[in-house]
């Protein structure tokens, strides 16, 4: 064989073997997001849910925004707070057909908010719920919050598509390292509750070998296309006191990014930790801030509301939040019920304005 033959076949089988390998990971992917998007996953786009289908024409359609409280961690789709609110506003006599998409996702703070807002336009939405601040409530300036997740993949930014097996193989090594207890994951860096067996460990390797290959696929497309800068500019122009400069001007960013699309917007205040709870006071101050930056800016503009939420659930309850920060399937109906009134009210000003 030539030295150009030679070159030409290694090029055709590096080739196939690439192809071969990504339709194979594919294919795995597709497996794993019809396995896990009703459970603890996304479906095919990244969002929690089943898959929207195009708007209907009489349709209101809300997007809801946020970190693992909106996202619903520890609970199935169904029971987190978007899908209940749907349900809840359904049950209302003479309103519209209405859906809401979770577009909420683990650890993301206000910061995200504008990138999804961008990234799900398509999905036609036409009333934005924001709700987060917990994420944010750990960081002082210069250092913040500026988590996106789906950007962190490539493939999202080039295609829309949301790989799933990494990080259901990531999750399923973190729960094999905890014990598996719900919100364990989440805080294991914080405290250690179980101790791990050596076939445990041994497994949990393995899962995370088996996501690495995937996220080798995804870094091998890295140059294909860049991702954002993470910055938060002008942050002292909110009038918030500090350290909340950078947290208001995320979510003034979002909120006016959704006003120049034709949105409607409610900011939502979280509840509130309990007194006892170290976070309390910090996330006290962050929400008194937050409201005050709101009602400032868009008081005369009835396309923005601002709901307080804060005693709605009493977070040291175990029958509403394991873990005085995340919500039980009770807690979430907690929420969506007392959302249902505002939101309601909003749609109904909306569609006045229309007429």
């Amino acid at each position: 064989m030539t030295r150009r033959k030679r070159l030409l076949f290694a090029l055709v089988a590096a080739v196939l073997a690439a192809v071969i390998t990504g339709g194979v990971l594919l294919a795995v992917d597709v497996f794993m997001h019809s396995r896990f998007e009703k459970s603890a996953g996304y479906n095919l786009w990244g969002y929690r849910g089943p898959a929207l289908p195009a708007k209907r024409p009489a349709e209101v359609r809300l997007a809801m925004l946020g970190g693992s409280t909106a996202f619903g961690y520890g609970v199935t789709w169904d029971q987190a707070i978007p899908a209940v609110l749907e349900g809840e506003l359904k049950k209302r006599s003479g309103m519209p057909a209405v859906t809401v998409a979770n577009l909420a996702y683990n650890n993301e703070g206000a910061y995200s908010f504008r990138y999804t807002l961008a990234d799900y336009l398509w999905l036609d939405y036409d009333l934005v719920l924001l709700y987060e601040g917990y994420n944010d409530v750990p960081f002082n300036p210069p250092d913040a919050n500026t988590q996106v997740f789906r950007h962190e993949s490539p493939i999202f930014r080039l295609t829309g598509y949301l790989p799933i097996f990494p990080m259901v193989f990531r999750e399923k090594a973190a729960a094999l390292l905890t014990g598996g207890a719900p919100g364990e994951a989440y805080a294991y860096d914080k405290k250690t509750v179980f101790r791990p067996g050596l076939s445990a460990r041994g497994a949990a390797g393995l899962l995370n070998v088996a996501a690495s290959a995937g996220q080798a696929l995804e870094t091998q497309l890295q140059g294909l296309t860049d991702a954002p800068p993470r910055s938060i500019p002008d942050d002292a122009s909110t009038g918030c006191a500090h350290p909340w400069g950078p947290y208001c001007r995320s979510v003034l960013v979002a909120i006016e990014f959704a006003l120049s699309h034709g949105k409607q917007v409610l900011v939502v205040g979280q509840p509130f930790f309990p007194p006892n709870n170290k976070r309390s006071e910090r996330h006290l101050h962050q929400q008194a801030e937050l409201e005050k930056m709101v009602q400032a800016r868009f008081a005369a503009d009835r396309r923005v509301t601002y709901v307080a939420m804060g005693n709605t659930v009493n977070l040291g309850d175990e029958q509403h939040s394991f873990d005085e920060m995340h919500l039980t399937a009770a807690g979430n109906r907690l929420v969506a019920t007392a959302l249902a009134e505002p939101v309601a009210g909003m749609i109904a000003r909306a569609k006045d304005g229309r007429r």
